[in-house]
């Protein structure tokens, strides 16, 4: 009800401003800058084809020359990977741009679909709630995501399946958008296995403990992705996440390393710089209607959070910054007389504030990312800002494992097209088949046909060293600048590639992690 509530002020505030952008705008492109409150030009990267790796540092030219047709950029270190990608992901070239008039071509109204657009009766997936208990009591959810339209009676998986799992992050206010939906839809079309990471108290998630889980504090995640791995051994795991969830997602992938167990992940319109973010906050509309989701999630807990948090500064806040300082960056409550002096929200919590992004920013660990990971963004974001001032260009030329995808327009977690586009979206990374994905987000099928890629690309470097190593043990002393000579060269001859390869490990005890006689399901 709410999110209709909401659709409908805004339906008709645009009603009030639509004609005025018209005139004003004079059938130009700037348009629907002017619906998002924009209106300046973004100034960015200059957008290159994609027939090869944008590398130079330099490249902050505009982004495009007038008359010139504007394409999609990944930007990243020049690699095998990345030559690959440009070879063999034909989605990242297929991106269409919808003329001025359309309402694609508004970087708001693509935000407000992506994001608000009711979703009852538009998809056809449903869900299936496991909750995990933590090791502090806490609760998380994981929602495994199943076709059809309405639920049914609960059947376990076999454990024993190949299915790629693809784990979903939402965004950090715990909002389940269509966004989100429709990524699941098309995985589920694929042959993916789609699973929700679902937070503290996020969506329907009950808070057994009076804490929230902060912005960027993997340790909740963690516990998830091990619980998925243990649940389904043999399947490879992706991850892909929405707007401010993404912070979340870049966490993990820096703290663990190579020890994420994931295969790649992606990032839909990811926010990166988000102590900036929070401080500057994007434009009125955006900031309040996040700032009123949240309070209205939170006023669920007020008596729970109560113990930790003083509620009523909480709910009274009126930017994203001082919501986020008040859950998270207080001093410990005064006690006695002193408890009339010290309780006034933001005093002495810059310091707090500081250390606390020290610990959450997401990039904090970023050179530690072991495993391919896309960041799909637009260049009229209105949610994040403007590019250069958002998006950490150098960090994805000097990173091998980052690579950014810049479109000219999408919104923040937009990326609709006129039309759709007809593509074999990575229906390879869970075997499926090309099909028609009328309807779709743009940036669902690259970011699926990006993981497709990833797994090809990984499997020919493995098998090329297959062969390699075949060549090397049929050749023994016979082959070239053969060293091994007399009893040790049969020896060696004679060993299979099973005792030369070493099989991967779990370097955990599952049983040591989860007590299970506390957990539960529903």
């Amino acid at each position: 009800m709410l999110e209709w509530i909401f659709l409908i002020f805004i339906l008709l505030a645009l009603v009030l401003f639509w004609p005025a952008s018209l005139y004003f705008s004079s059938g130009s492109q700037t348009s629907y800058w002017l619906l998002s409150g924009l209106e300046k030009w973004i100034s960015g990267y200059h957008t290159r084809s994609v027939d090869r790796c944008t590398s130079d540092s330099s490249a902050t030219s505009p982004m495009a020359v007038r008359g010139e047709e504007e394409t999609v950029a990944l930007i990243c270190k020049p690699s095998a990977l990345a030559k690959y990608l440009h070879k063999h992901c034909a989605t990242f070239r297929g991106f269409a741009t919808a003329p001025w008039w359309n309402w694609r071509a508004s970087p708001f109204w693509q935000t407000l679909f992506g994001l608000c657009w009711p979703s009852d009766g538009a998809i056809h997936v449903h869900f299936v709630r496991d909750h995990l208990q933590l090791a502090d009591d806490g609760v998380v959810a994981l929602d495994w995501a199943a076709a059809g339209a309405t639920p049914h009676k609960r059947r376990r998986t076999s454990s024993n399946s190949i299915s790629p799992i693809l784990l979903v992050i939402p965004n950090s206010f715990g909002k389940i958008t269509w966004n989100v939906l429709k990524l699941c839809e098309l995985a589920l079309s694929l042959g993916y296995v789609p699973v929700v990471f679902n937070r503290r108290g996020h969506n329907g998630t009950p808070l057994t403990t009076p804490r929230l889980q902060p912005f960027g504090d993997p340790a909740d995640l963690r516990e998830a992705v091990r619980y998925v791995r243990y649940r389904r051994p043999a399947a490879v795991i992706y991850a892909a996440s929405e707007s401010t969830g993404s912070g979340l997602l870049l966490s993990y992938l820096g703290e663990c390393g190579s020890s994420s167990y994931l295969a790649a992940a992606a990032c839909l319109s990811p926010v990166l710089r988000c102590q900036a973010w929070y401080e500057s906050a994007p434009c009125w509309p955006y900031q309040w209607a996040l700032l009123l989701y949240q309070k209205m999630c939170l006023s669920r807990y007020k008596t729970a959070l109560g113990e930790t948090v003083r509620m009523d500064t909480v709910l009274s806040c009126s930017s994203l910054r001082s919501l986020e300082e008040a859950l998270f960056c207080q001093p410990p409550e005064p006690k006695g007389a002193l408890a009339a002096e010290g309780g006034g929200a933001g005093n002495g919590s810059g310091a707090y504030w500081e250390e606390y992004w020290e610990r959450n920013e997401p990039l904090r660990d970023v050179d530690e990312v072991a495993v391919p990971v896309l960041c799909v963004c637009s260049q009229d974001d209105p949610v994040r800002g403007e590019p250069n001032a958002t998006l950490p260009f150098d960090l994805f030329h000097s990173n091998p494992h980052l690579f950014l995808l810049l479109t000219p327009g999408g919104g923040h977690c937009g990326f609709s097209e006129l039309g759709g586009v007809a593509t074999a979206a990575a229906g390879g990374g869970a075997g499926g088949e090309p099909s028609q994905n009328q309807g779709m987000p743009w940036s669902h099928q690259a970011l699926l046909e990006f993981f497709r890629g990833v797994t090809d690309f990984f499997a020919a470097e493995e098998r090329a060293k297959i062969a390699a190593r075949r060549r090397g043990l049929r050749g023994g002393a016979g082959g070239v600048g053969g060293a091994v000579t007399g009893g040790n060269a049969r020896g060696f001859r004679h060993r299979t590639y099973s005792t030369c390869k070493r099989l991967p490990g779990c370097s955990h005890s599952i049983h040591s992690i989860y007590c299970w006689q506390r957990s539960y399901t529903r």
